[in-house]
């Protein structure tokens, strides 16, 4: 049984994937971001991508883009910047983004969707909205549903690591639906040990800080993931790079960021290190462009290789550190915590010095993008839910 899905806030298509795997059709992606946009249609040159803000397209073209199909669920993974917990204190108390569900809604309404599913960081169950500082932006969310007719709802956060993703990962999850006789579900886990960063990186070379060489062979070591992320008969995605690898080569980084890695403990994070060392140490090693003036409590955490790994991010070039080379992780290594087929292909963004350059086009792509393995098993999910009919 196909599917046929329109993916909204698509990314560079984290769910699109994912439920491609599943066996579901995406017909429209809406994504306003240029780089996004670009990875989108090089993985997935059959969906047709709007590169429009979602506020921009009207009801009647996207009815026109689906073409008269029937749509069985809209998914919405709206910008999580503003429900997200990380520097809410100096965000203005005016964001349009927390209304962004609203469009999708709209979209899912206009063209009749069974389903929709909703994406978003945990900290959106416990935000308050803006015109009502006592009113949480999920009784909105769910007000509007019905409103729009989609009375039957569930909501769960979820954690990536128990559906085969090698990170630790909340998300929050709602889905609905128009109809009161389906039995809405959840993704259940059947994983019975966590993959760990040791499992997510086999098979890929190491390499120093500072490399410039772009390695593109494997070392020969498998195990069953890294098998999965190879299978293009699984993610039913053209594999254009030979069994290659691509991007993985290391970021640069400064002679004193190196040896501030050096000083890192697996599981440790830059501001331990202020902690560890007395205060005219910390002083030395400032002087010394070591430590930098100012730290943020997610900046710079040495992964530990028996471990999953902790949230990927939009920032993960800066907040995660190798397991056991002294430097930060190459595009590669982080697409492989976030569960992307190892021939995903990231288009815009050069590599970049950390601290120099703002322009993280592919890791922001990657650490914004809904894990496609938990996709996957939403994807699974959602057709039992259908096909139960």
């Amino acid at each position: 049984m196909t599917l046929n899905h329109i993916d909204c806030f698509s990314g560079p298509g984290g769910i699109c994937t994912g439920f491609k795997a599943a066996g579901f059709k995406t017909l429209v992606a809406i994504e306003r971001v240029k780089s996004c946009v670009e990875t989108y249609k090089a993985n997935h040159s059959e969906v047709k991508v709007l590169h429009r803000d979602i506020r921009e397209v009207t009801n009647e073209e996207i009815i026109e883009a689906v073409n008269g199909q029937k749509i069985d669920i809209v998914s919405s993974g709206m910008p999580c910047e503003t429900f997200s917990t990380a520097g809410s204190t100096s965000r203005s108390s005016y964001d349009f983004r927390q209304q962004l569900y609203s469009e999708a809604i709209r979209i899912a309404k206009a063209v009749n969707s069974r389903i929709i599913l909703f994406e978003n960081v945990p900290a959106i169950a416990t935000k308050k909205t803006i015109k009502d500082g006592n009113r949480l932006v999920v009784d909105d969310i769910i007000e509007e549903l019905a409103a729009n007719g989609y009375i039957h709802f569930i909501k769960t956060i979820l954690n990536s690591s128990d559906f085969g993703v090698p990170q630790n990962r909340n998300r929050f999850f709602l889905i609905a639906t128009t109809d009161e006789t389906l039995d809405l579900k959840v993704p259940i886990s059947h994983h019975k040990q966590n993959l760990t960063v040791r499992d997510a990186l086999v098979g890929l070379p190491k390499m120093k800080a500072n490399d410039p060489r772009e390695y593109k062979v494997y070392n020969g070591e498998d195990n069953d993931y890294t098998r999965l992320l190879k299978d293009r008969a699984f993610w039913k995605i053209e594999n254009r790079l030979n069994g290659k690898i691509s991007y993985h080569i290391s970021p640069k980084h400064r002679k004193g960021t190196i040896e501030r890695f050096g000083l890192l403990e697996p599981g440790e994070s830059l501001v331990d290190l202020f902690k560890k060392f007395d205060p005219e140490e910390v002083k030395r090693l400032q002087a010394n462009k070591v430590l930098p003036k100012k730290w943020f409590i997610q900046r710079n955490k040495r992964l530990r290789l028996d471990q999953a790994s902790k949230t990927v991010t939009s920032h993960c070039l800066d907040e995660l550190v190798h397991p056991e080379m002294d430097r930060c992780l190459t595009v590669r290594e982080v697409a492989r915590l976030q569960g992307f087929p190892d021939f995903y292909d990231f288009i815009g963004g050069p590599f970049i010095c950390p601290h120099i350059s703002e322009t993280q086009d592919k890791y922001e792509q990657i650490g914004d993008a809904v894990p496609p393995l938990l996709a996957y098993h939403w994807g699974l999910v959602i057709k039992d839910i259908l096909s139960d009919q």
